[in-house]
């Protein structure tokens, strides 16, 4: 499976599947396209997949330059229907990507198993390319892998500085490494938005002025020279133009590590709070 190591989100979330479709996330979904945000990454919770589809439509671009992600939860229990559902409101035959948005509908191994056999199902049925998880932790995985006969191709997590989950030798990304799980991260801008201020201002400051860019671009790039596939949004334009330049440069091995190293001066979890104890940095 071939990602993207840039790739706009649309997470511009709408509380509520009533209301007809919103034309500002059309349009900010065909603003990223026409930039060269090629993979679209949705989810049927944020109820943004009818404007996605139509953004898609009305861009006119070739559906095999476009890489769609989206993921399953509200109708975790039937995933069949469930991506059926999908690719009807996304006006797609097939998805790219397919995801379990988190694992916390289990009660037990094998309710993870069976989602995990139906995701398997979908794939073979040709309704994804690739199916993957979101959220998952070290015992989701060895629970899923138990009985898998597809390994999930990627596991999107929320990854910053001051969210590493143990850095490349914690037991998550070195159990995903092991098994060949690509690393996607959501909330790569998180250090330089809504935890600031923090000790990654400093090293974000120097580099950015170093490379003539923005701190966002440079917190994109500290994920994706760690080849982890960066995923950010924004329904600005000149935002999204900007952030493309994340892919004009490359850091240091030393500047990588040293923004690591900062960023373990302070933990911060902007998702799932209610889920872990206030310090748990798993």
């Amino acid at each position: 499976m071939e990602v993207r190591p840039l790739n706009t989100g649309t997470a511009w979330y709408k509380f509520s599947a009533d209301g007809g479709i919103d034309r500002t996330l059309v349009e900010a979904t065909k603003t990223a396209i026409r930039l060269g945000y090629y993979h679209l990454d949705g989810a049927e919770v944020y109820n943004t997949e009818p404007e996605i589809g139509l953004a898609i439509k009305e861009s006119n671009v070739p559906r095999e330059k476009l890489f769609v992600t989206t993921k399953v939860i509200t109708n975790i229990k039937d995933i069949p229907n469930a991506i059926d559902i999908s690719l009807k409101k996304l006006q797609l035959d097939y998805v790219d990507l397919y995801l379990i948005h988190s694992p916390f509908f289990a009660s037990s191994d094998a309710d993870l198993q069976s989602a995990w056999a139906a995701m398997e199902k979908v794939k073979a049925s040709g309704k994804a390319k690739s199916i993957g998880v979101s959220n998952y932790f070290v015992p989701d995985l060895i629970a899923t892998m138990k009985t898998a006969t597809v390994t999930p191709s990627i596991n999107q997590i929320e990854y910053h500085p001051y969210l590493q989950h143990g850095g490349p030798e914690g037991p998550l990304l070195k159990y995903m490494r092991e098994h060949n799980i690509a690393n996607a991260a959501y909330g790569p801008l998180t250090a330089v938005t809504k935890a600031k201020p923090g000790p990654c201002d400093e090293v974000y400051a120097s580099l950015a002025k170093k490379y003539y860019v923005s701190e966002g671009e440079i917190a994109l790039r500290w994920c994706i020279d760690q080849d982890v596939v960066a995923i950010t949004t924004s329904g600005k334009e000149e935002r999204l133009s900007d952030y493309l330049r994340a892919m004009t440069f490359k850091m240091t091995p030393k500047e990588v590590q040293n923004i690591a190293q900062e960023g373990e001066k302070k933990h911060f979890r902007g998702f799932w709070q209610a889920k872990f104890d206030k310090d748990d940095r798993s």
